[in-house]
């Protein structure tokens, strides 16, 4: 017997503590065990890792993740009516799950490392991008994290890990492959969750690299805001807002000033960053 097998089954606690996914918040709870298993199977191997969980719900891939051999696992939860389902699986596996009720988007990530940090979850979808981001820019690098084993709706996903030229390709595939190595790793049908979300989600795996190309994460985040925000337009146009003229700093990085966005490589993104004077 494992210690989860001491626990109900997970319909019966969301039943139990009447946990109704709240659109505010974001919630699609996952109620498939075989995924969550799946999904904790995809961070690699668990056995000495100190998982970070963010929006764990009623606790399907909080299970998943300490069956998996997790010797640590930190939940933050915003939603106190999730508690009391998270303490259960705290007192099935002692001393493993610290449970934090809190905001994410508000939390020191990098305060909560250890050795051999990765982040597994399910992120709620209304916060997914900005903790992404956050996460890409954490200073120094490499990060507090070895790895991220993520959920995001498909397009979302494709985004991340979208190549120049790509239709999908923009400021969060920059960001993404400037510092990891990206890859969608499996879809998830929208009948795996309650309720059952309009789109399809993916897992998207995100390997920190250990020398990206030197850059000021803030201007990086700058100048793609700003190329991607009128992504139809020629550079000479869109990034005029940066420079008065933008033809000669382009030239002088041999990117034509007729080029649209998406069809740049990251190192030209790069090379435009160290451009820009603080």
């Amino acid at each position: 017997m494992t210690n989860g097998d001491t626990l109900p089954p997970l319909r019966d606690v969301i039943q139990k503590y009447g946990l109704r996914p709240r659109k505010s918040l974001g919630q699609n709870f996952l109620h498939d065990l075989n995924l969550t298993e799946r999904i904790a199977r995809s961070g690699g191997d668990l056995k000495d890792a100190h998982i970070i969980e963010v929006g764990p719900g009623p606790g399907g891939l909080t299970r998943s993740l300490l069956a998996a051999g997790a010797k640590k696992v930190t939940a933050i939860e915003r939603d106190a009516r999730c508690l009391d389902a998270l303490q259960e699986i705290a007192e099935a596996w002692p001393g493993q799950l610290e449970v934090i009720e809190g905001d994410a988007l508000e939390t020191d990530f990098s305060a909560l490392a250890s050795d051999n940090t990765r982040i597994i979850a399910n992120l709620p979808y209304n916060i997914a991008t900005p903790l992404l981001i956050g996460w890409l820019q954490a200073d120094p690098w490499p990060p507090w994290f070895r790895r991220l084993t993520l959920m995001f709706q498909l397009e979302v996903a494709q985004r991340i890990t979208a190549s120049p030229g790509d239709n999908a390709f923009g400021r969060l595939s920059v960001m993404a492959g400037w510092r990891c190595d990206t890859a969608i790793l499996f879809k998830i049908p929208p009948e795996a969750f309650t309720p059952s979300p309009k789109v399809v989600s993916a897992i998207v795996d995100l390997v920190p690299r250990q020398s990206p190309e030197p850059c000021n994460t803030k201007s990086l985040e700058m100048i793609t805001r700003v190329a991607f925000g009128q992504r139809r337009k020629m550079l000479r146009a869109s990034l005029k807002s940066l420079w008065p003229d933008p033809v000669p700093v382009l030239e002088r990085l041999n990117i034509s000033p007729t080029a649209r966005p998406e069809i740049l490589g990251i190192s030209d993104f790069v090379a435009l960053a160290n451009e820009i004077i603080d």
